[in-house]
């Protein structure tokens, strides 16, 4: 899957230092509006939102310059924005980001581009996009608002280990500023990555160290169409990399991962591992930045192309453009080699991962011993998985079992039963508890869904004020008749015993070793 092993990519990204990298292009306000769309309008057959709340996020080059803070950079962001409130309020996000934000023009005559997107919650968790409403120009900058952009990266280039430019075709970089801003920045011996817009002329681009179109853009450009990957990527990428004299070709191919074409070199696809695809949005910035921090940070092209596999399928799985922190990658790495123990995590952790990837999801809890799993076990996760999005497991440790059931449990240690949970397909996240009731880990994750056997019919279900505070509720699975840990315990005991017994009765019989 991998061209590196983890362990390598790990010791890696634990050694990132801080390298200064500028990223130029179309700045971006993404303002979202969240709301009720539960009915639909009696004026037209549309739904009505009943608004909740707004958030404003970061978009464009803004986005990459956020994820290299996040990973540990020291970004400097370059571009132009207007003298507005959707200005103001961009650069507040920049700074609340440790973003560098000094090189940015703002002007009176041009408004900040920015995006709104209306979100409906059904059942008020899952959430659509309903409709986008753009305001901004495409058209180019004028003359002097370019000459102040120029003189502010002659001045930043020098001081920069690495160039990212970002163009997402909203009038700031035209071909003769791209060209520019290249030439500064290999006559400073920097490298320049550029994430090129949806067009069909790339020469703007010449002479950059790396451009990284995804597929679509990259058909556009080279008039070439990628239906088999193994067979075609290798042909638009050589037809890319002559055309604009790049040291290197990188191609984003959604599900099938990267593939690079350095020059003097054979071509490598780095494939990914499958992902649950949540939001598209923010992962060719993502991968980007990725890219750009580990060559600022002395990583082989090869090397950097499977960290932004990483770090590109880490943002898929989240809702909007959300940064990924190296604390993140670093976790992800460390729980590659095995698939299973990824769904292992401290309560910290949990929470982390919870509120990161999953917050508008539908979260069910359970518990228990799970001592020895048998089939009533699989046939009460499964149900209880099936009442949500995804299905968390609190776990009793070794001592609250002694506390419970006696010295002589669990049979097996919580290492081990921790193990076999995360091994389901019906688990998704396991987690231990030290108390003897898991009432502080339902109040920390606040579930919608709290599943408990149904032999709680008529009893109090520890958790239950607090889920159903929340607005969600408590269900009942139904048990496997006839199974149990105890029994299947004592039916061994049994049969442990029944030999040396039968032999004994026999009169000589030589008990099993």
């Amino acid at each position: 899957m991998m061209i590196h092993p983890s362990s390598e990519l790990l010791a890696s990204v634990e050694a990132f230092g801080r390298p200064r990298i500028l990223v130029v292009g179309d700045l971006i306000l993404d303002q979202y509006v969240y709301g009720d769309a539960e009915r639909l309008s009696p004026e037209a057959p549309v739904p009505v939102v009943r608004e909740r709340y707004r958030q404003m996020r970061v978009g464009g080059a803004a986005n990459v310059a956020v994820f290299l803070a996040a990973m540990g950079a020291v970004p400097v962001l370059a571009g132009v924005i207007g003298n507005d409130t959707s200005g103001s309020a961009l650069q507040d996000l920049l700074l609340q980001a440790h973003v560098d934000a000094s090189a940015l023009i703002a002007v009176n005559h041009r408004p900040t581009a920015t995006k709104t997107r209306f979100i409906g919650l059904a059942q008020h968790r899952h959430q659509q996009q309903m409709l986008r409403l753009d305001h901004e120009t495409i058209e180019p900058i004028d003359a002097a608002t370019e000459r102040r952009l120029l003189a502010a990266l002659e001045t930043e280039i020098p001081s920069c280990h690495l160039v990212c430019i970002e163009d997402y075709n909203k009038g700031l970089l035209s071909d003769k500023l791209c060209q520019k801003i290249i030439s500064m920045a290999r006559a400073a011996g920097r490298q320049v990555l550029v994430d090129p817009a949806a067009i069909r002329d790339y020469s703007r681009y010449r002479g950059a160290t790396a451009i990284t179109p995804n597929r679509t853009e990259a058909e556009l450009a080279a008039g070439l169409r990628l239906d088999n990957v193994r067979e075609e990527a290798p042909r638009l990428a050589e037809t890319l990399l002559k055309q604009l004299d790049l040291d290197i070709c990188v191609l984003t191919l959604d599900r099938h991962g990267m593939y690079g074409l350095e020059r003097g070199s054979p071509g490598i696809l780095h494939a990914t591992r499958p992902r649950n695809v949540y939001d598209v949005t923010g992962a060719g910035d993502m991968v980007l930045a990725m890219l750009a921090m580990a060559r600022a940070n002395g990583a082989s092209w090869s090397m950097a192309m499977d960290l932004g596999n990483v770090a590109g399928g880490l943002e898929v799985e989240k809702f909007g453009c959300v940064p990924i922190s190296r604390a993140e990658i670093i976790d992800e790495l460390q729980q590659m080699d095995s698939a299973s123990a990824r769904k292992i995590l401290s309560l910290p952790r949990l929470l982390e991962r919870l509120h990161a990837r999953h917050a508008s999801q539908k979260i069910v809890f359970t518990n228990g011993v799970f001592d020895i799993l048998h089939a009533g076990h699989v046939q009460y996760l499964s149900f209880a998985r099936s009442q949500g999005d995804l299905l968390v497991v609190g776990v009793n440790t070794d001592e609250s079992v002694r506390r419970l059931k006696g010295q002589n449990r669990p049979i097996n240690t919580l290492e081990d039963r921790m193990a076999v949970l995360a091994a389901l397909e019906s688990v998704s996240y396991v987690t231990a508890f030290e108390e003897d009731t898991p009432l502080e880990l339902i109040t920390a994750i606040t579930p919608s869904v709290l599943v408990k056997g149904a032999d709680y019919q008529d009893k109090p279900v520890v958790g239950r004020q607090c889920v159903e505070a929340a607005g969600g509720k408590v269900v009942l699975a139904p048990f496997l008749e006839g199974r149990s840990t105890t029994r299947v315990v004592e039916k061994s005991r049994m049969l442990s015993n029944a030999p040396a017994q039968a032999g004994a009765d026999a009169g000589g019989g030589k008990p099993s070793a």
